[in-house]
C-alpha cells in the first residue's frame, strides 16, 4: 500500500493570478465555469453551445491538453441567504434547512505541458520534480499560449450562455486540497492506494472511464431525449451525458481530457490501427465493429476540412463512506452509460491509481494513447456538460428548483433592468390551479421586504394574508350605494397644487366626461387653466360637486375671463354629462363630499380595495377604478423612490368593458415614471381583447407566469411570441399534491429566460394563504376567537 500526504508531496510550485506553475513543468490556466440553468436549454440550444466550443477550442496550439472538471457534491440546505425575520419567513426557513442537494461547480483548465509532444509511457509519477521555481520572465511560447486561451474564453464569453471566470490563488488551492484530501471536511488527512482500493479519510474511491474508440456505439450527439418530461406530443431534450451529471444525485467528478494534436499524425495512427486490427490472428466480430468505429471517425475527419484531431478520455470518480455501496453507484453509472450505447472501461490495480492522480488539472497531461481515444473534436464535445443548478439571484422570491425542491431565489424586480426593462408581470392559470396561492406567496414575499401593496380585488383572496400585519395594511370594500372616502379635488393646503397634480385631476376630468374621444393639447390646457382658477378662487370644501357648481355659476364669464376658445371646452357638453356625478345625479354618492380618506392609506403599505359587489356594474367600476388610480397617485407614488406593485385580480371580470381596459393600460403608461410594477392575474390569455390596447399592456409585461392547464397553450405562445422550447417547458408542468412533498410547477418567463419552477410551501404558509374551502373557514373561525392571524394560523396546524 502506497501513502500519499499533500503536505510532503504539493504538486504547485506558485500560482500568478489563474496560472498554476507545477512540480511537473506544466502551466495550467484555471477558471470557473458558469453554465445555464438545467432544463433551461432547448434541441437548437445544445446545438449552439457545442459549436460555441468547436469555434473556441479548434484553433489552440498544438499540444494543449484542455480539462473540463465537474464536481458534484451532495451537501445540506443551510437556509442561511433566506430571510428569516417574521413568522412565515421563520417558517419557510426551517422548513427548507437540512435539505439534501447537489452542489455543482464547474472548471476548466488549459494546459502547456512540459512534454509538447503528448507522448507518455504507461505510468508517469505525477509527483515528479522538475522544477521548483517559476520563470522570471514567461518565454515566448508561454505568452503565446496566455495569448491564444485568452481568444477561446472571450469566444465562449461572447457566446452569452456561458461564462468562464478566472479563479484565484485561493480558489486554486481549495480546489486542489479538496481533491487529494478526498473531499473530506474538518481534518486533513492521507490518500491510500493500493490495487483494491483507493481510500482517502472517511471515503472510498471508484472511477469507470470512456478512453478507446470501442467504447462509443454508433453516434453521439449534442443532445438525447429527456425521457422524464417527454410526453407523446413534445419532445424535452436534454444533453448527451447530462445523466452523469446533477441527476445521477451521488458524490461524483466527471472529467473530460482533450489533447489536441496534429490532425496529420493522427489520421495516420488511426490507419495503421485499422492494419493492425485487420491482421490480427483472433480477427473477429468484435475488431470488425471496431475497424468500422474507427474508419467512421477517419471519413468524418478526412470530409471535413474544419475537422480538427484529438485524442481524450472521459471518466466519472465517484466515492461513499460505505465500501459496500460504490458498487451499486457503479451500477448506476454503468446504466447511465449503456442508454447512450457506451462501453465504459473499469480501471483496477495500479490503473485505478493511475486514472485518479492524473484526473487532477496539472497531472491530467500524463495518459499514455492507451488510454485516450483518437477521434474529431466535433465527436468528443457532444460529451460535455451543457448546464448546472438552477441559480439563485443575491435578492427575489423564493421559489424552488425542479430537482431537489430547494429554494431558489429569483430577482423578478431587477432593479439594474439586466433581464427587463418593464417589471410588470402576468398569472395566467384556469381556476383551481392556484394563481391566488401564487400571488399571495409573490406579494407576501414583496411586501416583507419593504414594497408597497395596493391589490384592487374583486374576489376577497388577500384578506387573511392581510391580516399577519395588522397595524401595516388597511381593506377598503365597496358597498353598494356608498363611496370610497375618496376625494380627487382635496387638498391640504396650495402647495398640494402641483403641475403633476394638475395634470393628473383634468386627465381624471377627461376620463369622466371625454372617455370616448381623444383628448387635444388644446383641450387639456384648457381644463388645467380652469382647475387653476377654481383653487385659486375656492379654499375650503374643494371637491368635484364644488367644481361643477363653479363652473355652472361662471360659465356666461369662464372662458372669457381665462381667454379660452368655446372650441377648447364645451361647458354646456361638461355640465350635461357631469350631472350624473352630483346632486341627485344617478351616481352622485360615489362623489358625497365626507371626510377624505385616503389619508387612511397614506402610511399603509399593504392597501386592498376590494370591489366585488361592483364587479357587474361598467359605470360605477370604471369610476371606482379612476378613484383608486388618484388615491396612488397621491400616496403610493407621492414617493418615486418608493418600491410599490398594483395587483388587478380577477382581471377578466374587470376586462369585460371597454373604459376600464384603457383605465388600465393608463396605470402601464404611469408606472413608467414610478419605481412600480403592475401584476394581472387572468385564467386565459384570451381573455384579454385582441386589440392594440392589450397589445400594449402585454409589450409591457415582461414577467411571465403560468401555471398548469389542459386545455393547452397554444394562445399564450401565440400571443406572447413564446419560443418552441418555451411550449415544451410549459407542456412538461406537473404538479405533485399527494405524499410529504407537495408542489405545484409553474413556468416562469423573466425577459428571454424561462424554466419550470416549483412552489413548495410549508404549513404555516399554506394555511395563510388558503382562500376557500373548511380548511380556510376554520382558520376564520379561529381568528374572530382570536383576533390575530398568526396564534389562528398556529392553533389551526396544531388541531
Amino acid at each position: 500500500m502506497k501513502k500519499l500526504n499533500l503536505t510532503f508531496n504539493h504538486p504547485i510550485v506558485d500560482i500568478h493570478k489563474n496560472v498554476l506553475f507545477a512540480r511537473n513543468g506544466n502551466v495550467v490556466l484555471c477558471y470557473k465555469v458558469d453554465l445555464p440553468e438545467i432544463y433551461s436549454l432547448s434541441e437548437k440550444d445544445f446545438e449552439d453551445l457545442h459549436g460555441a466550443w468547436f469555434q473556441a477550442l479548434k484553433s489552440l496550439p498544438v499540444g494543449t491538453v484542455v480539462h473540463k472538471q465537474d464536481v458534484y457534491l451532495k451537501k445540506s440546505y443551510t437556509a442561511e441567504k433566506l430571510p428569516n425575520n417574521t413568522f412565515l419567513a421563520k417558517a419557510t426557513s426551517n422548513h427548507f434547512k437540512g435539505r439534501e442537494f447537489m452542489e455543482h461547480q464547474c472548471y476548466l483548465f488549459f494546459v502547456l505541458t512540459k512534454n509538447k509532444t503528448l507522448n507518455n509511457s504507461k505510468y508517469v509519477n505525477p509527483f515528479k520534480i522538475v522544477s521548483n521555481s517559476v520563470p522570471k520572465e514567461l518565454d515566448e511560447n508561454l505568452n503565446r499560449f496566455l495569448s491564444a486561451v485568452t481568444d477561446s474564453v472571450s469566444f465562449i464569453n461572447n457566446s452569452r450562455k456561458i461564462v468562464l471566470t478566472p479563479l484565484i490563488s485561493n480558489e486554486i488551492l481549495e480546489l486542489t486540497h479538496s481533491y487529494f484530501n478526498g473531499f473530506n471536511k474538518g481534518y486533513d488527512t492521507d490518500i491510500l492506494l493500493d490495487k483494491t482500493n483507493i481510500n482517502i479519510g472517511e471515503n472510498h474511491f471508484d472511477i469507470l472511464a470512456v478512453n478507446s474508440e470501442s467504447c462509443f456505439g454508433e453516434n453521439v450527439h449534442s443532445s438525447k431525449t429527456n425521457e422524464r418530461f417527454t410526453s407523446d406530443d413534445f419532445v424535452f431534450h436534454q444533453g448527451f451525458i447530462d445523466g452523469l451529471g446533477l441527476t445521477l444525485n451521488k458524490n461524483h467528478i466527471v472529467n473530460q481530457i482533450l489533447y489536441l494534436d496534429d490532425k496529420q499524425k493522427w489520421r495516420k495512427l488511426l490507419d495503421k490501427k485499422i492494419e493492425e486490427l485487420k491482421k490480427s490472428s483472433n480477427f473477429g466480430s468484435q475488431n470488425k465493429v471496431v475497424i468500422g468505429k474507427i474508419q467512421h471517425i477517419i471519413d468524418k475527419i478526412n470530409a471535413d476540412d474544419n475537422a480538427r484531431v484529438i485524442r481524450g478520455q472521459l471518466n466519472i470518480i465517484y466515492w461513499h463512506k460505505d465500501l459496500k455501496k460504490l458498487d451499486g453507484i457503479t451500477s448506476q453509472i454503468k446504466a447511465e452509460f449503456k442508454e447512450l450505447d457506451i462501453i465504459p472501461y473499469y480501471p483496477r490495480g495500479q490503473e485505478r491509481i493511475n486514472y485518479f492522480l492524473n484526473s487532477f488539472c496539472a497531472f491530467s497531461s500524463n495518459f499514455s494513447n492507451e488510454d485516450l481515444y483518437v477521434t474529431d473534436l466535433k465527436h468528443a464535445l457532444c460529451l460535455l456538460i451543457n448546464n448546472t443548478n438552477y441559480k439563485s439571484d443575491k435578492t427575489g422570491i423564493i421559489f424552488n428548483d425542479r430537482e431537489y425542491n430547494v429554494p431558489v431565489l429569483k430577482d423578478v424586480w431587477d432593479e439594474r433592468k439586466k433581464r427587463i426593462k418593464a417589471r410588470n408581470f402576468a398569472i395566467f392559470a384556469p381556476t383551481g390551479e392556484g394563481k391566488s396561492f401564487l400571488a399571495n406567496n409573490i406579494l407576501r414575499q414583496y411586501f416583507e421586504s419593504g414594497v408597497r401593496l395596493v391589490i384592487i380585488d374583486l374576489g376577497g383572496s388577500y384578506t387573511k394574508f392581510a391580516k399577519l400585519y395588522p397595524e401595516k395594511y388597511t381593506v377598503l370594500r365597496y358597498e353598494s350605494g356608498q363611496n370610497l372616502g375618496i376625494n380627487p379635488f382635496f387638498i391640504s393646503d396650495k402647495n398640494d397644487l402641483t403641475p403633476e397634480r394638475l395634470e393628473d385631476l383634468s386627465l381624471f376630468l377627461f376620463e369622466l366626461f371625454a372617455s370616448d374621444i381623444k383628448v387635444t393639447k388644446a383641450q387639456s390646457v384648457s381644463v388645467k387653466k380652469i382647475l387653476r382658477h377654481y383653487y385659486k378662487q375656492t379654499s375650503l370644501g374643494q371637491s368635484l360637486s364644488s367644481f361643477y357648481d363653479f363652473i355652472e355659476r361662471n360659465k356666461d364669464s369662464l372662458l372669457k375671463t381665462l381667454k379660452i376658445h368655446p372650441d377648447y371646452f364645451n361647458i354646456t357638453n361638461f355640465l350635461h354629462i357631469m350631472s350624473e356625478y352630483v346632486d341627485d345625479g344617478l351616481y352622485s354618492f360615489l362623489f358625497e363630499v365626507g371626510e377624505d380618506q385616503t389619508y387612511k392609506i397614506e402610511d399603509k403599505r399593504l392597501i386592498v380595495f376590494e370591489l366585488d359587489e361592483v364587479k357587474d356594474n361598467k359605470e360605477i367600476l370604471s369610476v371606482m377604478l379612476k378613484l383608486i388610480k388618484t388615491a396612488i397617485q397621491r400616496t403610493i407614488w407621492k414617493n418615486r423612490a418608493e418600491k410599490g406593485i398594483i395587483l388587478f385580480d380577477e382581471f377578466a371580470k374587470q376586462l369585460k368593458f371597454d373604459n376600464v381596459l384603457e383605465s388600465v393600460e393608463f396605470y402601464y403608461q404611469a408606472i413608467r415614471k414610478q419605481n412600480g410594477a403592475i401584476g394581472i392575474i387572468l385564467q386565459s390569455i384570451n381573455q384579454l381583447p385582441d386589440n392594440s390596447t392589450s397589445a400594449s399592456i402585454l409589450e409591457n409585461t415582461q414577467v411571465i407566469y403560468s401555471l398548469n392547464n389542459e386545455k393547452g397553450y397554444d394562445e399564450i405562445v401565440k400571443r406572447l411570441n413564446l419560443s418552441k422550447h418555451d411550449l415544451n417547458q410549459l407542456k412538461s408542468i406537473k404538479n405533485n399534491l399527494t405524499g410529504p412533498r407537495k408542489y405545484t410547477e409553474m413556468f416562469i418567463k423573466i425577459g428571454k429566460e424561462s424554466n419550470i419552477f416549483r412552489l413548495e410551501v410549508p404549513t404555516e404558509v399554506y394555511a395563510a394563504y388558503l382562500t376557500d374551502g373548511k380548511e380556510n373557514e376554520d382558520i376564520m373561525a379561529i381568528y374572530k376567537k382570536t383576533n390575530n392571524m398568526e396564534k389562528a394560523i398556529k392553533e389551526f396546524i396544531n388541531l
